[in-house]
């Protein structure tokens, strides 16, 4: 009788056993999610929608054409690369830059000036469906007399706000940032 009740409670462990075997296999086959440990510091973001995503890209494109337009200007063709800034901007940013073309036309060609520079990266710090803004880094050179001819490296940070004016984002303000 003794060993009937001990093969009865062997057999049930083995069952429980077997079963939370079972379960536990088939919870780990149906697991989908990351096994990955979060890191400190992220988080995990909702996914957006398509026009969000778009207008992201289309801000981050602006600026950035707005902002190389800006590190790379000539002497030999000041009023060219002055169009090309102004081509970008809106608002008090294209006016006040309206207002000093002369004055940057005439420094760059008494100093024979070329900056040449392109974007790093970039990214978007706020954004909304008619405005953003957007944190931009260069690296480029700039060439003068004042230089002896020799190429100098120069870097900026820019910060730009964009607003969008008729499906067309533009700068409506570009500031130095450190």
């Amino acid at each position: 009788m003794r060993r009937t009740h001990v093969n009865l409670a062997l057999y049930v462990v083995v069952m429980v056993a077997a079963a939370l075997t079972v379960v536990a296999t088939v919870r780990l086959v149906q697991d989908d999610s990351s096994t990955e440990l979060p890191q400190a510091g992220a988080v995990q973001l909702a996914e957006s929608s398509e026009t969000v995503q778009e207008r992201y890209a289309d801000v981050i494109a602006s600026a950035s054409q707005e902002a190389t337009a800006f590190v790379n200007i000539r002497y030999d063709d000041a009023q060219g690369s002055i169009d090309k800034v102004m081509a970008g901007a809106t608002g008090e940013f294209r006016d006040q830059y309206a207002k000093s073309t002369d004055s940057v036309i005439e420094v760059l060609e008494q100093n024979k000036s070329i900056m040449t520079g392109k974007v790093l990266w970039s990214g978007v710090v706020a954004q909304d469906p008619d405005s953003a803004t957007v944190i931009i880094a260069t690296e480029g050179t700039v060439q003068n007399t004042q230089t002896g001819d020799e190429p100098v490296a120069r870097f900026f940070r820019l910060q730009l706000q964009l607003v969008s004016e008729k499906g067309k984002w533009l700068t409506s303000d570009l500031q130095f940032v450190e």
